[in-house]
């Protein structure tokens, strides 16, 4: 089937989502959920999972291969997803605010579904599922381009969740999935006026470059994190280094981890030799892989390492690499990062709460925290459930999306017969 045609009916099913209450829409998203878990369907998703990360294996790194990877219990997950869903509150004709006229009309703003919602990813197949989801809750007709590496495993987890949508008595239509991988079919999604209400693209520099330049239907950006923590000279030390090493070794292929660390001067004889020690030596040691660390000239006077090039503090690494500067103060820290950040997520290691405040307010990015790991900027773990993407742009959202990211706003006006003289 054609881009055009997916469009054309993913139009069509957009009226069906919209009239949905919460209850049919929990309904569908319980069906969905109990589809992608039935014996045959987890098989048929396998059988396709494994045929893609066959086809991968030399051709993208190992840890996103990992991203592509599916286990039995990873699929699991993606039902819970589904499922966790339901428990959230329905956006949906929500009143945002009411007036009251001395004219006696009474104006209401009431959340409403976007419509029809396009995303663009890559190799995650787990995005599959939450956006499904969240489309549905949303009350939106969902239309979905994977990368080619994921194909085969997307299309399975589509056709399971349709399952689910016909039992429910919603057209199998709201969650499509486009045939053609190439790059002509994101065209197309870019400038789908009158079919794609919102555009998401969830991937690389490269992909999210490409959908805010090209894009003709609103688009959201999206994803890409050089996220910072810096570690401050009132810093506990120990509590940093946990930190550092969560935020960059356990899931580094994904969005939310760590690729740069700025470290005050005052500390960086004490805390660089700790850092060496635990993501480099002792993970080798261990058998795991290490961490590649890339020094800048004050960090190299420090310890061993690779020497850091310019472009390393402006590099999404999604690896296991770890750019390391040396600073002289909270200030050269926030204005390093204001200057090399994507705007997704920085942290602050700081007993000073006078630095963390300083820190907090002039950080221009989506998600500032104090003295924890970045990689808790997701909507799950912000209690959203899960999620549609991070938004690193200010309109019309911002961090983590979840539901009411998905839902625009119109006016209801009641009248008793007013004209307006």
């Amino acid at each position: 089937m054609t881009t055009q045609e997916i469009l054309i009916q993913a139009k069509q099913a957009k009226t069906a989502l919209m009239l949905a209450d919460t209850g049919r829409k929990n309904t569908t998203l319980r069906k969905m959920a109990d589809a992608v878990t039935q014996p045959e369907q987890v098989a048929c998703i396998m059988e396709a999972n494994a045929r893609d990360c066959e086809a991968a294996k030399g051709t993208i790194s190992d840890v996103m291969l990992d991203r592509l990877l599916l286990t039995p219990a990873r699929i699991q997950g993606m039902a819970d997803g589904i499922r966790e869903t339901v428990l959230l509150d329905d956006p949906v004709g929500r009143v945002l605010s009411e007036v009251s006229r001395p004219n006696g009309l009474v104006i209401r703003k009431m959340a409403v579904p976007m419509g029809v919602v396009a995303v663009i990813y890559e190799s995650r197949p787990n995005v599959t599922s939450d956006a499904a989801a969240l489309a549905i809750k949303s009350g939106n007709a969902c239309v979905l381009r994977s990368g080619k590496e994921a194909w085969r495993t997307c299309h399975a987890v589509v056709e399971a969740m349709r399952v689910g949508l016909e039992e429910a008595g919603l057209p199998r239509t709201a969650v499509s999935l486009i045939e053609d991988t190439t790059r002509v079919s994101a065209n197309e999604l870019m400038t789908a006026e009158g079919y794609v209400d919102l555009l998401i693209p969830r991937g690389g520099k490269g992909l999210i470059r490409s959908c805010v330049e090209h894009a003709t239907v609103p688009c959201i950006q999206t994803g890409t994190g050089i996220c910072h923590i810096y570690v401050d000279q009132a810093a506990d030390l120990a509590m940093a280094l946990r930190i550092v090493e969560n935020a960059k070794t356990s899931r580094p292929s994904v969005c939310n981890a760590m690729e740069v660390c700025l470290v005050h001067e005052a500390v960086a004889r004490q805390f660089l030799p700790s850092l060496q020690q635990e993501l480099c030596t002792k993970r080798l040691a261990q058998g795991i892989h290490p961490v590649e660390l890339r020094l800048d000239a004050q960090a190299a006077a420090v310890i061993e390492g690779t020497p850091a090039g310019e472009a390393d503090f402006d590099t999404e690494f999604l690896d296991y690499i770890l750019a390391v500067k040396v600073v002289d103060s909270v200030e050269e820290a926030i204005q390093h990062i204001n200057t090399h950040s994507t705007g997704h997520s920085e942290s602050i290691i700081t007993k000073d709460q006078e630095a963390a405040q300083q820190f907090v307010m002039s950080v221009d990015s989506a998600a500032v925290y104090v003295n924890a790991s970045t990689r808790f900027t997701d909507g799950g773990e912000f209690g959203l459930g899960c999620e549609m993407g991070i938004s690193t742009q200010k309109l019309h959202a911002r961090g983590p999306m979840g539901l009411e990211e998905l839902c625009t706003y119109k006016y209801v006006i009641n009248g008793s017969g007013q004209v307006r003289g």
